[in-house]
């Protein structure tokens, strides 16, 4: 849950010594590294710094600093937020729960309000404890009209309080909290209440932009108010069951360790985003580790030239540098059931980076094997020549169900003539073959010929072997078989390539 208060403190209290404010960092950065996050000694000393340097009263300010010196990836920065809002849930004396739920300020709103509207005698009489849930949602409605920050804080700690039913150790989740406050408040219709005010206060007909401007402000104060009742809600669970816990449990996977054969909708559109600046790294990696590649043999003519300044003595050897050659990439990837996931992103990977590599052709197959590297080189867009290779490859044999030993010995007597010393083979697959023949005869062929055959498998080692799975009866055969189940393990095998 995400707090979207626009200010509040968070001053860590009696304790807020340089000491304990070492600690109090301390203490965020681990559970930041507990989240997956890389997190260096130099970039915790930076934030140490630079919170010296702002109000440290003021959240927002002390949030954003934290991120702009520990954050290296936009991509990391809902895990970031998950973990600041709570680490920092119960620092302040303003967000001490445990100590009491009064109810004073917002009384005193209540009050005021009473009195400016109605100037009636005894109103407000009572306090909050004694209003009514119609006299609630017109103070909510009044709060969100003015746009008034601490009336709306003091209303989503009152509603909590009130309807989400909050009991101490009972193991409920927040969303559960959350949705019986929203159901209580009616929030669904309070948009329209709050766009009839507007036009009932309007001198004239509101025009078509005013009141698009109108609602679209509206809109976002309610999802402000929201995420005040998520953030009391969050308070309250940590006051009961501790930062560390709560961190727990709600931390998410990076984007870069999520598993591309169980990634969710909302995870796969995260991959795809992170994908693109992997392989703006990935490729000056490459490119770097080519460029200082290792030294040569000795270059005795360059060696006895540059002799000629120390006397003739040859006090400064000089060598060849070789240059790399850039290898010839094959891919041959299965690209049946869950496992297409993991096929797509390296084929996504592979082309983003392709500049690295003298030649790419690709392959895939389920039962049968096509050749797809066409359908990358006639667009520019990747994922419109996944998408062909989806819709149109023919990779259907029999039944679409896959047969490894068929598809590679399809593919060797129509392509193997293609290998050659200068090629390196990536298979990409789980080699459940549905108890098919293993024709590994193929990959043994296909290692005598080429520079380097890897196999990626997307599946936990653990599975390798089990059931129908021969992965290891293929890898006998190859330089290698890498479990390579989300993009972090993609990156390092990348890396091997050059």
């Amino acid at each position: 849950m995400t707090d979207t208060a626009s200010s509040r403190s968070v001053t860590p209290g009696p304790d807020a010594s340089n000491g304990g404010m070492l600690n109090l960092l301390n203490g965020f950065v681990i559970e930041l590294r507990n989240a997956g996050l890389p997190v260096s000694l130099t970039e915790n000393l930076d934030a140490m710094e630079a919170v010296q340097h702002i109000p440290i009263e003021d959240r927002d300010a002390f949030k954003y600093a934290l991120g702009a010196t520990l954050i290296k990836n936009h991509a990391h920065w809902r895990s970031f937020e998950t973990v600041f809002e709570v680490y920092f849930s119960l620092r302040g004396p303003e967000y001490r729960i445990a100590e009491g739920d009064g109810d004073t300020d917002l009384d005193e709103l209540w009050r005021e309000m009473q009195e400016a509207q109605q100037q009636g005698e005894g109103n407000g009489q009572g306090g909050m404890d004694g209003m009514t849930p119609e006299e609630i949602a017109q103070m909510l409605m009044q709060a969100l009209m003015n746009g008034d920050q601490g009336m709306m804080r003091a209303m989503a700690k009152q509603a909590v309080q009130r309807f989400a039913g909050m009991e101490p150790g009972r193991p409920v989740g927040g969303t559960y909290y959350l949705y019986r406050t929203l159901r209580n408040l009616d929030l669904d219709n309070m948009l329209e209440k709050m766009m009839d005010a507007s036009r009932d206060e309007a001198s004239g007909d509101l025009t078509s932009l005013e009141e698009r401007l109108e609602k679209e402000e509206y809109e976002d104060r309610i999802e402000k108010f929201k995420g005040e009742i998520e953030a009391e809600i969050r308070r309250r669970l940590v006051a009961d069951r501790g930062a560390e816990a709560m961190a727990k449990t709600l931390r998410k996977p990076l984007p870069e360790d999520v598993e591309f054969m169980h990634a969710s909708r909302d995870e796969m559109v995260a991959l795809k985003k992170s994908l693109y600046p992997l392989t703006r790294k990935l490729a000056a990696r490459l490119a770097r580790k080519r460029r200082h590649g290792r030294k040569g043999p000795l270059d005795f003519r360059n060696t006895v030239r540059h002799s000629l300044s120390y006397g003739g003595v040859p006090a400064e050897p000089k060598f060849k540098y070789p240059r790399p050659s850039k290898p010839e990439l094959i891919v041959i990837a299965d690209i049946s059931g869950s496992v297409a996931a993991f096929a797509r992103f390296t084929l996504m990977l592979v082309y983003a980076i392709q500049n690295q590599f003298s030649k790419v052709r690709s392959f895939v197959f389920i039962d049968g094997i096509d050749e797809v590297t066409d359908y990358f080189k006639a667009t520019e867009d990747i994922q419109e020549a996944i998408h062909r290779v989806n819709t149109e490859a023919d990779v259907v044999w029999v039944d679409g169900h896959s047969d490894y030993g068929h598809a590679f010995e399809a593919w060797w007597n129509k392509y193997g003539k293609d290998v050659g010393p200068k090629s390196t083979v990536l298979l990409l697959g789980d080699a459940r073959n549905n108890y098919h023949a293993s024709q590994s005869w193929v990959v043994k062929e296909i290692q005598q010929k080429a520079r380097h055959v890897y196999w990626l498998n997307p599946e936990p080692k653990s599975y390798w072997n089990t059931g129908d799975s021969i992965v290891g009866e293929y890898g006998t055969h190859t330089d290698g078989v890498y479990e390579c189940r989300n993009l972090r393990q993609l990156e390092s095998f990348v890396d091997l390539l050059a």
